[in-house]
């Protein structure tokens, strides 16, 4: 049976005709009011059952969570809260919810309790708004490329290298775990006998794979999954998250940075059109969860607020010396107020920090460029005259308020002598990388590209606090539920 959209029954004009809507019970009351959704909006539309006319045990099985289809008039509405409603004349049970063993009752639960129940979470309004605008977003992700003539390369999720350096990665292998697995004469394990040949893992980048592709098809992006073995149980790690990763040949640094922040506003931009009632859900629910803490920890933007904050403004660049300078001079540091205290060129900065530069400084979003080499990734390109010892990278990262980091790239290393130089000073195997040394061989050329880890997009945009509520299913150390 053909059935409408509750979206589109609810932003009909067109009233007095018969409908059918299909969804979920969200409540029942009153023996005579069902609030439907399909989760195509986070609006419900009422649905009034003619309660004298409608069998007791069809009524009982009206309850919260039960899958239902309706069938009558499309009526103005008589109560308050909704232009439209179904003036039931045929109701169908299509799944039975017990009502008493149903976990998303119409109350309030916390975080926690949603995530050990991810597999109905999304049936409630803060949920099924957040899934919403991450679809959005990755289909804005798509569009803004498509429209510059990027082309889009599913780059290998098993590989033999560790583009990061990190060494945090799940090992894949067909041998044996309990001890029986093939030796070599030294008693390390004989990976020549594994599926692959050699030993291989879950990719933490698809970079090195794209830049081959940047080398020939000029403009390429990669959007898919990525994985690190960090045991870390913090509000910002993911096991398993997605990567949206674009490598252009012929840019360099300043392309880089004005690539990346065209693209954040364009799909920021297009998120903030497209989902205006799931944000301003997730707005009050925002307001709402604040009010429990200090105010000293609110946020000093609400969070449609925050979001044009990024679209309105120009985004600083500012390079890394700089901004050790003002972090070292700053009242924080010096009060000793920063948890990680700033007391020299080439440390790492912290969110704190980046937080600090953006929300207090300079009061809008910045690009930090020009990092020191040693606490920068092998392929990032060396600048050149630097003094030694403070030898520094064309690297950049984007800090936005509220999260810190959430972009990094740079301008890639081209000089197949000082890259060698480079792999050979951090340990990197020159033959497990002899595919990516050949794009330095033959037709060399600047170029750049970034990373953007996406559920830090969508917290950002949904003003979630926990990046375990910002993707379907989280895969955290200890959890791999669902």
């Amino acid at each position: 049976m053909k059935h409408s959209k509750v979206i589109d029954l609810l932003n009909s004009t067109n009233t007095l005709h018969e409908v059918t809507a299909k969804g979920w019970v969200r409540t029942f009351r009153n023996n005579q009011f069902i609030a439907l959704n399909d989760g195509s909006t986070i609006h419900n539309i009422q649905c009034v059952v003619d309660f004298e006319n409608t069998p007791d045990e069809t009524l009982k099985r009206i309850t919260t969570g039960a899958a239902v289809c309706v069938t009558g008039t499309l009526a103005e509405s008589r109560g308050a809260g909704q232009k439209v409603e179904i003036q039931v004349t045929k109701l169908e049970i299509l799944g039975d919810s017990d009502a008493e063993k149903f976990p998303m009752q119409p109350k309030k639960h916390s975080l926690e309790f949603l995530r050990e129940n991810a597999h109905l979470r999304v049936r409630t309004n803060a949920f099924g708004a957040i899934m919403r605008v991450r679809s959005t977003l990755a289909f804005a992700v798509h569009q803004y490329f498509q429209e510059k003539g990027f082309f889009y390369v599913n780059t290998p999720i098993i590989t033999g290298s560790d583009a990061e350096g990190a060494g945090e990665m799940f090992q894949v292998t067909s041998l044996p775990i309990d001890g029986s697995a093939p030796r070599n004469e030294d008693g390390s394990i004989n990976y020549k006998e594994d599926f692959f040949g050699k030993q291989t893992n879950l990719t933490v980048s698809g970079q090195l794979e794209a830049e081959t592709y940047a080398m020939a098809l000029g403009k390429v992006y990669t959007f898919g999954p990525t994985f690190r073995a960090e045991n870390s149980n913090t509000s910002r790690h993911l096991a398993e998250f997605w990567m949206i990763e674009p490598e252009v040949a012929f840019n360099d640094l300043a392309d880089n940075m004005d690539l990346a922040e065209d693209f954040i506003k364009y799909v920021i931009k297009y998120t903030v059109d497209k989902c205006a009632d799931d944000l301003k859900f997730l707005e009050n629910r925002l307001l709402e969860e604040e009010k429990s803490k200090p105010q000293a920890e609110r946020s000093e933007m609400a969070l449609l607020e925050k979001l044009s904050f990024v679209l309105d403004n120009n985004f600083k660049r500012v390079s890394y010396t700089e901004a050790i300078d003002i972090l070292k001079d700053s009242t924080p540091n010096k009060k000793k107020k920063f948890q990680y205290i700033i007391n020299e060129w080439g440390a790492d900065l912290q969110s704190e920090h980046e937080r600090f530069l953006v929300e207090k400084h300079f009061k809008c979003p910045v690009i930090l460029f020009d990092y020191p080499a040693k606490i920068k990734a092998f392929y990032m390109r060396l600048n050149d005259n630097t003094e030694p010892g403070k030898e520094t990278v064309r690297a950049m990262d984007i800090l936005f308020p509220g999260i810190g980091e959430i972009v990094g790239g740079s301008q890639r290393e081209e000089r197949y002598d000082v890259l060698v130089e480079k792999m050979k000073a951090l340990g990197i195997d020159e033959e497990e990388l002899w595919w990516y040394l050949d794009t330095r061989r033959f037709g060399t050329a600047v170029h750049s590209g970034f990373g953007l880890g996406f559920e830090r997009l969508v917290l950002f945009v949904t003003g979630m606090s926990n990046i375990r509520d910002v993707i379907p299913f989280p895969r955290t150390p200890q959890n791999a539920e669902f």
